[in-house]
C-alpha cells in the first residue's frame, strides 16, 4: 500500500472543511443536543444509559456519512479522468481500492472517536464490552456504505453524486430508527431500509435487541439475525 497516496488523500479530504463539518461536527452536535443535554440521558437502557444509546446512533450516522462520501468521490474521480492518470503508474486496481478503503475507515474513525470521547465526558455509561463492541460495529459496518456512495457516483457522474448520497442518508437515518425511536408500521418499514440493520447491530451490545418506542416504553426484543440479515442484504 502506498502510504504517500493515502496521506495525500487524507489531506485532500480534511481540506474540505464543509465536508468535515457534516462528517464529524454535525453528528457530535446532534449527540450533545438530543442526548447529553436531555434530562433522560442518565436513565438506564440495557447495558448502558440513554446517552450511550444516542451516542452510538450519532456516531453511526457520522461514520456512514464519511464512507459514503469517500465512495462517491472515488467513482466520480475515476469517471472524470483520474483513473486514466493512475493507469500510467504501477498502481493496480486492487491497490487503489485498498487505499480508498483505508481512507474511508480513517475518515469514519473521526466522528466515532469524537462522539465517543464526548460521551465519556458527558455522562454516557455502559459496560466496557458494550463500549468496545459498539465502536467496532460502527466502524466495520460503515465500510459497507462506501459501496452506497459508489452507486451514486456511477449514477450521477458528477460532484452532485456526493451531495445526493449524503442527502439521502438523512432520510434513511429517519427511516432507519437512528434519529427518533419508531414503532408500529413505521418500525416495520424501517426494517427494510439500509441503515436499520447497521445501527441496530451497533446498539446491540447495549440493548441486546430490546427496542423502545417514542415514549421510552420497551418493545419486544429483536433477535440478532434481523440486523445481520438487513446489513448483509
Amino acid at each position: 500500500m502506498n502510504t504517500t497516496f493515502v496521506g495525500l488523500e487524507l489531506r485532500r479530504t480534511f481540506r474540505d472543511y464543509v465536508n468535515v463539518f457534516f462528517i464529524a461536527v454535525l453528528p457530535a452536535f446532534f449527540y450533545l443536543i438530543f442526548g447529553a443535554s436531555q434530562s433522560f440521558a442518565t436513565e438506564s437502557a440495557g447495558n448502558g444509559n440513554v446517552a450511550m444509546y444516542i451516542m452510538i446512533s450519532m456516531a453511526a450516522y457520522g461514520a456512514v456519512t464519511a464512507t459514503t462520501g469517500v465512495g462517491g468521490t472515488a467513482a466520480v474521480e475515476r469517471m472524470q479522468g483520474w483513473g486514466r492518470q493512475l493507469g500510467l503508474t504501477p498502481l493496480t486496481d486492487a491497490s487503489y481500492v485498498a487505499m480508498k478503503a483505508t481512507v474511508a475507515l480513517v475518515v469514519a474513525a473521526i466522528p466515532i472517536g469524537l462522539i465517543f470521547v464526548l460521551g465519556v465526558f458527558t455522562g454516557a455509561s455502559g459496560d466496557s464490552s458494550a463500549w468496545i463492541l459498539s465502536a467496532v460495529a460502527v466502524l466495520v459496518g460503515a465500510a459497507v456504505f462506501s459501496v452506497y456512495g459508489l452507486v451514486f457516483g456511477l449514477a450521477f457522474r458528477s460532484e452532485a453524486a456526493v451531495g445526493a448520497a449524503g442527502g439521502s442518508l438523512v432520510i434513511l437515518a429517519f427511516l432507519g430508527n437512528i434519529f427518533i425511536p419508531l414503532s408500529g408500521t413505521l418500525l416495520t418499514i424501517a426494517k427494510f431500509t439500509p441503515l436499520y440493520g447497521y445501527v441496530s447491530l451497533a446498539r446491540y451490545p447495549v440493548t441486546e435487541g430490546v427496542l423502545i418506542d417514542r415514549s421510552g416504553n420497551p418493545l419486544p426484543s429483536e433477535p440478532l439475525w434481523v440486523p445481520i440479515l438487513n446489513l448483509s442484504v
